[in-house]
């Protein structure tokens, strides 16, 4: 694989986790990440999330959550989610505290307001490589279903990317094709480290 790539979420749990899990099955060199103040995972209600620190182990929330309530936490997917993240990684890293994991070539983002959060974080680091970094915006809903069809997607989208000679020659039509057989609406943009 030609590429090192960031997938980034809010809460770098679901849907940057899906993404990341999958691409390191397929050997890409892939990190992943979460943008928000903090990692949130549903709760008995809406008004109760469990709420953690970046940088708190995987198997730690596993283990807070299943002595909570192990029922509840296994038929929404979080237990399951959290298994599978710890297989992954030791725990979520934030985006904005991540200059020391080096520079990425693409950055997958799957909310617009995180890649809106990656855009200016990114803008106003330093440029001292002038190193040009393609960021895209796959909007998916943040439930497991989508995460899983998101990650598939994200794959074939980078496939497509990897397979040209000069992704920054060929984006554009890059995206379009994509957008039309996916029917999904990609936001993009080139920045730099």
């Amino acid at each position: 694989m030609k590429f090192r790539y960031a997938m980034v979420c809010s809460s770098n749990q679901n849907r940057s986790m899906e993404a990341h899990s999958l691409f390191k099955r397929q050997g890409f060199e892939v990190s992943s990440y979460g943008t928000g103040a903090h990692v949130k995972l549903p709760g008995p209600s809406l008004r109760e999330p469990n709420v953690y620190e970046f940088g708190t182990p995987y198997k730690y929330m596993f283990e807070d959550l299943r002595r909570k309530d192990p029922e509840l936490y296994k038929r929404n997917g979080i237990l399951p989610m959290l298994k599978r993240n710890s297989s992954v990684k030791l725990a979520p890293q934030r985006w904005q505290e991540n200059a020391a994991d080096g520079s990425f070539d693409v950055v997958f983002t799957f909310e617009e307001k995180v890649f809106d959060m990656v855009i200016e974080d990114l803008h106003n680091r330093d440029h001292v490589l002038m190193k040009s970094v393609l960021v895209i915006n796959l909007e998916v809903k943040d439930n497991h279903e989508e995460a899983a069809i998101g990650a598939r997607l994200t794959l074939d989208l980078c496939q497509e990317i990897e397979a040209a000679e000069s992704w920054e020659e060929s984006i554009d039509d890059i995206v379009i094709a994509f957008e039309k057989q996916h029917r999904r609406k990609l936001l993009y943009s080139i920045s730099f480290y």
